[in-house]
């Protein structure tokens, strides 16, 4: 229908946006986008060569296609961002609305885990399957990290947490470590953790407040620096944790 309603021949891209339960259209372009190649993989169909000749006249009966859907096919795809912030200096890696990656890698295999951890290895991202894991969220992200930390702890993993997300971690069963906030101590603290390799994962999550905000993207700068793999958020953080339990296994007590 928009397409229609627009007249358009050939590759659109439409950007939508998910808001309590309603779906919107921010914006139609009559362009490609990096989707195209990647859907042109999975599915065999060299859409741009297509859509070219589309709007040259040809139809799609002509060239050998039909309306509908393609045929689904077999395994699980996955698009992983690529970024390029350890050569940009000052820029925070955090992640919102706008456009930060610098270009994208496709992982395929038969599971969503064994097909993202393609992907983020062709992305550069290094995914270390044991180590320490640090967590510096804010309050309304504690419970859901609290119940990530436990996953972490039970493949062997040590958690660490600043002072007031450990007493929380550790009222719910969490053994974890305090690393102190920068303007807390100035020698030993979350910053001096990372730059001597004490934890191979960060989740920084948003915090409101000047100071938090300074100590946050000191953080995340800190973490790009030295090659430590900052998450900040928390869909992200189950979704590796979800790669590592695939290739890890539970230790209970006997």
């Amino acid at each position: 229908r928009l397409a229609r309603g627009l007249n358009v021949v050939g590759l659109m891209n439409i950007q939508y946006v998910l808001y309590e339960g309603e779906v919107y259209v921010i914006e139609v372009n009559p362009r490609a986008s990096r989707t195209v190649p990647f859907l042109s993989k999975i599915t065999n169909i060299p859409m741009a060569n297509v859509a070219t000749k589309a709007i040259l006249g040809k139809s799609l009966k002509e060239l050998g296609y039909r309306n509908g859907l393609a045929p689904v096919q077999e395994g699980v795809y996955v698009k992983v961002p690529v970024f390029s912030f350890s050569k940009m200096a000052r820029v925070d890696i955090s992640l919102g609305p706008e456009m930060k990656s610098t270009g994208e890698v496709m992982g395929k295999d038969q599971t969503l885990e064994k097909a993202l951890y393609k992907g983020l290895v062709g992305a550069g991202r290094k995914v270390p399957l044991h180590g320490a894991i640090l967590f510096t969220v804010a309050d309304k992200h504690k419970g859901e990290a609290c119940n990530l930390a436990r996953r972490f702890q039970e493949i062997g993993f040590r958690i660490w947490a600043t002072e007031g997300t450990a007493r929380y971690f550790e009222d719910h069963g969490v053994p974890t470590k305090i690393g102190y906030k920068i303007e807390e101590n100035p020698e030993i603290n979350l910053i001096d953790l990372i730059q001597k390799g004490k934890v191979q994962y960060i989740v920084n999550t948003m915090t409101k407040g000047k100071q938090s905000e300074r100590d946050g993207f000191q953080i995340r700068r800190t973490s790009v620096e030295n090659g430590v793999p900052c998450l900040t958020s928390m869909d992200t953080v189950e979704a590796i944790l979800k790669v590592i339990e695939s290739m890890s296994f539970k230790m209970e007590a006997m």
